[in-house]
């Protein structure tokens, strides 16, 4: 401005002009912390976005590892269901077992043994129906997870050590798992 005198016309433009440099840049600093501020918005809406992702991602992943567990604890209960019933029957086939070993001499006796053995050989075919198997047999290697050495023989050289001598009471195993262990007696 040189040092002329305005007239009061002429100095309310200036005025107004340099209060329109003042506004327009108080309103692009007022902008820029809005932009500031959306572009804020917008990365925490992301983040959050990939949290919630992750969150159901590890969700759905917790589902498929329950659901597999489910399934596996089903088949397990569906194969080992019959365990129980199992167990309770084997006194009573050790007892035919033990009636089955005495000599009958007279007819009345050996009809009794014959029934007593089918009744016997009938209870055998259900447990093996439902896969439940004898363990332990005279010759056998010893095999801790299925005999329990309850006596202990010396080995000699027609008898190798860590084989079973005589079995006592006969073990009974459903599918893979250990209902009942052998009571054996074993070389050493």
């Amino acid at each position: 401005m040189s040092e002329e005198k305005q007239t009061p016309e002429e100095e309310i433009e200036v005025v107004s002009e340099e209060a329109d440099v003042d506004t327009e840049a108080k309103s692009s600093e007022a902008e820029k912390p809005e932009q500031e501020t959306e572009a804020d918005q917008i990365s925490d809406l992301k983040d959050k976005v990939a949290e919630a992702e992750d969150k159901y991602l590890r969700a759905e992943a917790e589902m498929q590892n329950m659901q597999s567990r489910y399934a596996k604890e089903q088949v397990q209960a569906v194969k080992f269901a019959n365990q129980k019933l199992a167990a309770s029957i084997l006194p009573a086939v050790d007892n035919l077992e033990r009636a089955l070993q005495v000599d009958a001499e007279d007819g009345a006796a050996k009809q009794i043994k014959t029934g007593v053995e089918m009744v016997y050989k009938t209870l055998i075919s259900a447990l093996e129906e439902h896969d439940v198997k004898a363990v332990g047999e005279t010759g056998e290697t010893f095999d801790p997870n299925f005999h329990q050495a309850i006596q202990s023989v010396p080995a000699d050289d027609d008898h190798p050590a860590d084989t079973i001598a005589t079995v006592l009471q006969k073990g009974y195993v459903l599918a893979d798992r250990v209902i009942r262990p052998a009571m054996v007696a074993v070389y050493n």
